[in-house]
């Protein structure tokens, strides 16, 4: 049990990956997972001790049958960190009463994604460690220049968000770091002839990405699209708002003729209809961006896919050339191809610092 051999198989590296692995495994059940979600998310941290000890207990060897999914997992990792480490330029948030976000981050225009893909976002100023993914509402063929986002205040971090831009002294600059997006790699539903969206509250916001591809094909390129029919449920009139967010803040096209959309709108847990105009409530509030504050945009530029073979191919053979030299100059001559002498801990430990060394290099070069 406490055994930890020089050149063999490691038990105790074994059973602390096999602990790091329990503490992974017990967080996932739902009663852990729905109410403490933060103890969910930040226990799945460990998956970096049960990687390591795993290695140190089977040795690098053997450790090779996962080489290729842990190697592109980590330059997936790294490149993921060097784009949350800029500050992005959020230029305004539309505010609504049915305590609804709308924030507007200037875009490259060359960032290309499909409707439904999602985005993580950070807010410094509420926490440094807490990432929430946001699908997005803007459309990279309608605008551009522009991204958005719409956030529902049902939690601790979005309800310190809400306040923060819905206050009457509300801010003149936000710091933002995102990551993504991401998303699906196709958008099939553009082959059907009618597309019939049921959403329930917040649950609308994907539907806005694609009535807005709608939009511009049938206004920018002019030609035929699917008929629309958006069946949305809210639970209070004040909710209804969310349906202004449905075309974006600037660039709507005046000409929507050609676009065949049928919303039908209900209200779950009023009796009465209300007679109060809540578009009054409706704000938008503009930011002054920082000149450092970088648009979104993917990390590796519009070529993404090139660079990203690039990085990959190269940072592979950078770490077969050095771990060569290393074996051919290091740990041959005091191994002496007998496996006896030289540490097999030792040995996986170099393979992991080559590796991820020369995935910081690729990448950062990149």
């Amino acid at each position: 049990m406490i055994q930890w051999d020089f050149t063999g198989v490691s038990n105790v590296a074994g059973e602390l990956s096999l602990f790091a692995g329990l503490g992974l495994w017990l967080t996932t059940f739902p009663a852990v997972r729905r109410k403490m979600f933060e103890v969910f998310f930040y226990t799945h941290y460990l998956y970096l001790l049960f990687m390591f000890f795993f290695i140190l207990h089977v040795g690098i060897s053997y450790s090779f049958i996962m080489l290729p999914g842990f190697f592109l997992f980590l330059i997936d990792r790294y490149l993921r960190f060097l784009q949350s480490r800029h500050r992005v330029c959020l230029l305004s948030a539309r505010v609504l009463p049915c305590d609804t976000l709308e924030l507007n981050f200037s875009k490259s225009p060359g960032l290309k994604y499909n409707p439904t893909s999602i985005m993580f976002m950070n807010v410094p100023s509420i926490s440094k460690l807490q990432w929430h993914p946001f699908t997005i509402s803007s459309n990279s063929n309608l605008e551009p220049d522009r991204l958005s986002v719409i956030i529902k205040s049902e939690g601790s971090w979005t309800q310190k968000l809400y306040q923060i831009l819905s206050s009457p002294s509300s801010v003149d600059r936000l710091e933002v770091s995102v990551e993504g997006p991401y998303g699906p790699v196709s958008s099939h539903f553009l082959r059907h002839d009618t597309l019939v969206m049921v959403s329930g509250g917040s649950g609308i916001t994907p539907f806005f990405s694609i009535i807005r591809e709608f939009i511009y094909l049938s206004t920018k390129l002019k030609s035929k699209t699917p008929q629309l029919i958006l069946i949305c449920a809210f639970k209070r009139s004040s909710e209804l708002t969310m349906l202004n967010l449905l075309l974006p803040i600037a660039g709507t096209p005046s000409d929507l003729s050609n676009l065949r959309l049928q919303i039908e709108a209900y209200v779950t847990r009023e009796k009465t209809p209300t007679t109060e105009d809540y578009s009054k409530h409706h704000k938008t509030v503009w930011l002054k961006p920082s000149p450092t504050d970088a648009p979104v945009s993917a990390i590796l530029g519009p070529n993404s896919w090139l660079w990203l073979g690039a990085v990959i191919a190269s940072s592979f053979v950078m770490f077969l050339i050095l771990m060569g030299i290393i074996t051919r100059y290091y740990i041959y001559p005091i191994d002496r191809n007998t496996n006896k002498n030289f540490s097999t801990s030792t040995k996986a430990v170099l393979h992991i610092l080559v590796m991820c060394i020369c995935i910081a290099a690729a990448g950062s070069l990149a």
